[in-house]
């Protein structure tokens, strides 16, 4: 077996797009992706599954139809499963988000920001 620790800074030097999730591990049935944030994302929610941000640089804001959550590194945020959201960020921003294999990262939305699946760095 090849032990090695996954580091999060080399990882986000491997791309540059935003929006667009990075898988960096698997564990179970669940995917960690990195993410690259920028300016605002679309209104969508996940009806299977909660979603968890997890700020590694800058400030999120996520957007709820009722209020938002600004998030700073060093911090997280549950969304629950069937919430609409729309994360924002007004300067780049680098989140870790962990979720089951397969989620959409635009929910129910069709966007153009709509990124492909299982893309490892």
């Amino acid at each position: 077996m090849n032990y090695h620790a996954i580091n999060f800074k080399q990882k986000f030097s491997k791309f540059d797009h935003h929006w667009s999730p990075r898988v960096i591990a698997e564990m179970n049935d669940y995917q960690f992706k990195l993410v690259k944030v920028e300016g605002e994302f679309v209104w969508h929610d996940h009806q299977d599954t909660d979603e968890v941000f997890i700020v590694i640089e800058g400030v999120l804001d996520i957007k709820f139809e009722d209020g938002k959550v600004t998030l700073q590194a060093g911090e997280m945020y549950v969304v629950p499963k069937g919430v609409r959201h729309k994360p924002c960020a007004a300067q780049e921003c680098k989140i870790l988000l962990v979720e089951p294999k397969g989620v959409v990262n635009t929910g129910d939305a069709d966007s153009e920001l709509r990124a492909d699946n299982d893309v490892w760095i």
